[in-house]
């Protein structure tokens, strides 16, 4: 851990003279410090934390929403932290400014979020119209997404018309990141081999735009060829119900080259849904669904801190495991004694 995120972590402990109305106003303010401290506040597991930060979410929320939020997923090694690096500073060009989150629960794993070193952006992340935000060292997909969810609304409020979401890998975080943003970009390689075949397909239904990066050097060739493959390939697809035909292009990040391209697919993308009212209804629906999935986890939380359940849940688990008991039996017995069903 950082020196900064250790006395971050200590502040946030000891500082109890910070109040719910300084954090509002620091946010925004569009202080950087303030909206750090309220997103740790956010990915904290103390009960006491969470609670003032929902509290911050509620004051925040009236001004937040105007931004177009981006999900950018990809293949490992398809270099979405140098396309974001490269499509983040250009936006800045553009004035806007650039919130960039990820989603990493297994980082855990890998030895860090590719996000956790803000070199990766060094641009990027010392430019003041940009805002980078490591995803937490650890924590479930569905706790790591609400804590996203949460810190769009944030980030939203402290200015930011932008906010690009990362992914890491290929799998449930795309379905995560699909309900919370507006536009889904996938990243892809030109030859990624037929082994991938399977994941392209699942993630590909949900793209809105798929762009072939690395398309420089003797690369630019194959990468045109690639994209050409891509668009047959979405033509065999459903079509779309917000009626948005997904487009397909190639972008260098070393030379800048198509980058400018990728924002006005965007923005052709906004205009359309908004017009036809596909863009409203999204949120919308974004919104219902985060509340059912924040209710099932707070129902999760709550039943296995239960002390009567973790002291019989043992007890089942060893019949279950033996044989005597089935699975669904000693599920009904858990939930039963608690809900009455």
């Amino acid at each position: 851990m950082s020196d900064e995120s250790i006395n971050k972590n200590f502040h946030l402990k000891k500082r109890k003279e910070i109040s719910l109305e300084k954090y509002v106003a620091g946010i925004l303010s569009r202080d950087i410090s303030s909206l750090s401290a309220a997103i740790t506040l956010i990915e904290s597991a103390n009960p006491r934390h969470r609670e003032l930060a929902e509290q911050i979410i509620e004051k925040c929320l009236p001004h937040s929403g105007k931004s177009i939020r981006i999900g950018i997923t990809g293949v490992p090694g398809v270099g979405k932290s140098t396309f974001i690096e490269s499509f983040g500073t250009f936006l800045t060009t553009q004035e806007r400014k650039i919130a960039v989150l990820a989603i990493d629960p297994s980082s855990q794993k890998n030895g860090g979020s590719i996000l956790g070193d803000k070199t990766r952006m060094e641009e990027l992340s010392t430019n003041k119209n940009a805002y980078v935000r490591p995803s937490p060292a650890k924590g479930s997909l569905g706790g790591v997404a609400r804590n996203t969810r949460e810190t769009i609304i944030l980030c939203e409020a402290a200015g930011y018309d932008t906010i690009l979401i990362e992914t890491v890998g290929v799998g449930q975080s795309e379905i995560a990141v699909n309900g919370m943003v507006d536009f889904f970009l996938l990243l892809m390689l030109s030859g990624a081999g037929d082994e991938l075949q399977g994941i392209k397909r699942g993630i590909m239904e949900m793209a809105d735009a798929i762009v072939i990066t690395k398309a420089d050097g003797d690369n630019i060739e194959n990468a045109k060829r690639a994209a050409t493959e891509y668009k047959n390939a979405l033509h065999l697809f459903p079509a779309n119900e917000n009626s948005w035909i997904p487009k397909v292009g190639a972008c260098s990040a070393y030379d800048n080259s198509g980058i400018s391209e990728v924002w006005k697919t965007i923005q052709s993308y906004q205009n359309h849904t908004i017009t036809n009212g596909f863009f409203n209804n999204k949120r919308q629906n974004q919104a219902k669904y985060w509340m059912h999935e924040t209710i099932n986890q707070e129902l999760k939380r709550t039943f296995f801190n239960d002390s009567s359940v973790s002291k019989k849940i043992k007890k089942l688990e060893k019949e279950v495991t033996q044989g005597t008991l089935s699975p669904f039996k000693a599920a009904r017995l858990l939930l039963g004694k608690n809900y009455k069903l």
